[in-house]
């Protein structure tokens, strides 16, 4: 398995230290596994946001489409039991 090297100040390593002591993590390595896991993580969701958004701007929704998503949704708000 590939090794990442990399220096950090000492704020940061002593709240690192604090979340494996608290249990969050079961390490410092598995904190920054974590980490880059949910960096990468999010910046996939972004990037899936901004096609989904692009292609909205190229072929946006017809009126018709719209309200039918509109009926739909009070349909099932009324269907609710509340």
């Amino acid at each position: 398995m590939p090794q990442l090297v990399t220096r950090v100040d000492a704020e940061l390593v002593e709240a690192l230290d604090e979340l494996v002591e608290a249990g969050v993590v079961a390490s410092r390595s598995d904190a920054v596994r974590v980490g880059l896991e949910r960096l990468i993580d999010r910046h996939r969701r972004d990037e899936v946001g901004r096609q989904i958004v692009a292609g909205y701007v190229r072929q946006p929704q017809t009126d018709e489409e719209v309200a039918a998503s509109d009926d739909a949704a009070a349909r099932m708000i009324a269907d609710e039991p509340w």
